[in-house]
């Protein structure tokens, strides 16, 4: 858990520098997640959602180079939303795309920790995410949602191990406004390589 804690903080670490996010390639194809997920869903969810979240978050950190070239504190300021929406899109999306003693020992068992995230996930109020977190503090794993695409570790200090997107694009196709059997079905195809 800590690796991953390390490798999410340095997501961003592209900024400041000359090189740009970009869209991860998936190391499956878009029809490997069926009958879970279907390739048409999954094709629109890495490239076109995915894919925007880079696209946008790359054009709000040129906003913010600018700003901060020319010392625009109002439009930093204004570039913030965009930098959590776009820049959380994108990191919720790449930990979405790619744990067991840690499971054992914070939650008893595998089906424990399924059972309560599946509840607290589906029960989403709007669209967000369902987390599996590592608290640094404690070094235990634990369950949290965040609205939106507000990212984990900004939002509870929790380090994403996994996360459930529970926006509307993430199911819609494929199980409408079911979004329970979305949740259930998505404990099938879950890498926990």
């Amino acid at each position: 858990p800590a690796e991953v804690a390390k490798s999410s903080a340095a997501l961003f670490s592209a900024y400041g520098g000359a090189k740009k996010h970009e869209l991860p390639t998936l190391t499956y194809d878009y029809a490997s997640l069926e009958p879970a997920i279907s390739a048409e869903t999954m094709e629109l969810h890495h490239s076109k959602h995915h894919n925007t979240y880079v696209t946008n978050l790359n054009v709000t950190l040129e906003k913010m180079d600018s700003a901060l070239t020319s010392s625009d504190i109002s439009a930093l300021i204004g570039l913030q939303g965009a930098l959590k929406f776009n820049g959380g899109g994108h990191l919720n999306h790449t930990l979405f795309w790619d744990l067991e003693s840690a499971i054992k020992e914070s939650f008893g068992d595998f089906e424990k920790l399924k059972t309560e995230m599946s509840a607290r996930t589906a029960a989403v109020q709007g669209s967000g995410w369902g987390w599996l977190g590592y608290n640094k503090s404690t070094g235990r794993l634990e369950i949290a949602t965040c609205a939106n695409q507000d990212p984990l570790e900004a939002t509870t200090s929790l380090a994403p191990l996994l996360g459930i997107d529970v926006w509307e694009h993430a199911y819609y196709v494929d199980y409408r406004n079911v979004r329970p059997d979305y949740v259930k079905n998505i404990w099938d195809i879950i890498n926990w390589e």
